[in-house]
């Protein structure tokens, strides 16, 4: 009785073409689509303004911004963010890089103190002339929203004592009692601040 040949087939290239797309596109399809439509539709259920951006919306419904990303206040009537080493855009966020004792960060923090009056106030707390390493931050501490309240106070011409009690109603601790120092978000005070009037 003859016995049939056992010799291993070759495989062609072609095969081997073949069976490394379809490793590529089932991968793509759980990597690329998936996944990420899974984390989003669960963010979306347990956390829809998150999910969305922490938009922030005026009367009329516009988006006026995002709660988790800082937007620069110049004007005297506003309270300043910290300074930010992409100028608050959010495409390229990131930190200056700079060490302590770089000329260049000393030059900038001596610029940022000129906008503020340090004779009559006191030090500037750290927050108000050193950027985050995001550029972005959202949030500045309670002292340097307190230490901005007499300058906004004049320039809306209201009482301090207004203005300190709504920078105080604003601060929270976002990460509860593991945030050691109260914080405030610079957008929703200045928002907080416009609908006072």
């Amino acid at each position: 009785m003859a016995t049939p040949d056992t010799k291993p087939r070759e495989d062609g290239p072609v095969l081997h073409i073949v069976a490394g797309l379809r490793i590529v596109l089932s991968t793509m399809l759980v990597c690329c689509i998936a996944y990420p439509a899974v984390i989003l539709l669960a963010g979306r259920m347990l956390s829809p303004g998150s999910a969305e951006g922490s938009l922030l919306r005026d009367e009329q419904g516009r988006v006026i911004g995002s709660e988790r990303i800082a937007q620069g206040f110049t004007r005297p009537e506003y309270f300043w963010p910290r300074p930010s080493a992409v100028d608050f855009d959010a495409a390229g966020a990131g930190g200056s890089n700079l060490s302590p004792a770089s000329p260049d960060l000393r030059s900038r923090v001596e610029a940022a103190l000129r906008d503020f009056d340090v004779s009559s106030q006191g030090p500037v707390p750290a927050d108000l002339v050193a950027a985050s390493g995001s550029g972005l931050d959202p949030d500045i501490s309670l002292a340097a929203a307190r230490y901005q309240a007499e300058r906004v106070a004049r320039a809306r011409g209201v009482a301090v004592e207004a203005v300190l009690e709504l920078v105080e109603a604003q601060a929270r601790r976002p990460g509860g009692p593991l945030t050691p120092d109260r914080l405030v978000n610079v957008l929703q005070l200045n928002i907080a601040l416009d609908r006072m009037r």
